[in-house]
C-alpha cells in the first residue's frame, strides 16, 4: 500500500550527491529524516550535479520508502566561507568579474578525481579551463561530456578559466 501524501515545501542543505549512482540525500533545514534527492528531479531542474552544502528548496513527498524530492524549486551554491581561493582570481576585482558575459559552451572532459577539465566555447575550438572550486561556487558537483554550458570566462595566468559554470538551462531562467 503506498502511502499518498501531499506535496510540501523544504528548504535544506545537500547532504551529498552523487551522479553515478543516481542519487543523493538533502537535510531539511527544520529537522526530520534526510530527503531522497534522485537524479531526474535534478535534470528537471537543468542540472546533472549539484555541490555537497548547496542550499535547495523542493517540494516533497512521503512514500513507502520516506521523503523523496518531487521538484526543485532554487539551488544556491555552498556559502562563500567555505570556499577556497583560487590564486588565478586573486589578481581580479570581483566587481569586475560580475560584468563578464555568459558564452554557450560544451565540456570536452571533465574528471571530478583530478579537480578540473575542459570546455569549448561555441564556435571556438579553444580550452576553457573549468576548476572543481568553480564548479562548486557554481552549485555544481560534476560535469559529463557533451554537457551544453553557460560559463563566464576570464583570460587568466595560464589562458582561458571559467569563473561561473551554470547549467544551459539554468542559465535561461
Amino acid at each position: 500500500m503506498e502511502i499518498e501524501q501531499a506535496v510540501h515545501a523544504a528548504r535544506g542543505v545537500v547532504k551529498w550527491f552523487d551522479p553515478a549512482k543516481g542519487f543523493g540525500f538533502v537535510v531539511a533545514d527544520k529537522g526530520g529524516p534526510d530527503i531522497l534527492l534522485h537524479a531526474n528531479v535534478l535534470r528537471n531542474f537543468g542540472q546533472n550535479s549539484v555541490a555537497d552544502g548547496a542550499s535547495i528548496e523542493i517540494l516533497v513527498q512521503e512514500t513507502e520508502r520516506g521523503a523523496q524530492a518531487v521538484e526543485i524549486v532554487s539551488i544556491e551554491p555552498p556559502s562563500a566561507e567555505d570556499r577556497a581561493t583560487l590564486p588565478d582570481l586573486e589578481v581580479f576585482d570581483p566587481a569586475d568579474l560580475v560584468d563578464v558575459a555568459l558564452q554557450a559552451a560544451r565540456v570536452k572532459w571533465f574528471d571530478k578525481g583530478k579537480g578540473f577539465g575542459f570546455a569549448n566555447a561555441f564556435g571556438s575550438d579553444a580550452d576553457i579551463f573549468i576548476h572543481i572550486e568553480v564548479l562548486r561556487r557554481s552549485g555544481l558537483a560534476d560535469l559529463a561530456p557533451g554537457e551544453a554550458l553557460a560559463i563566464r570566462v576570464i583570460d587568466g595566468k595560464r589562458g582561458l578559466m571559467a569563473i561561473e559554470v551554470n547549467a544551459w538551462e539554468a542559465a535561461l531562467h
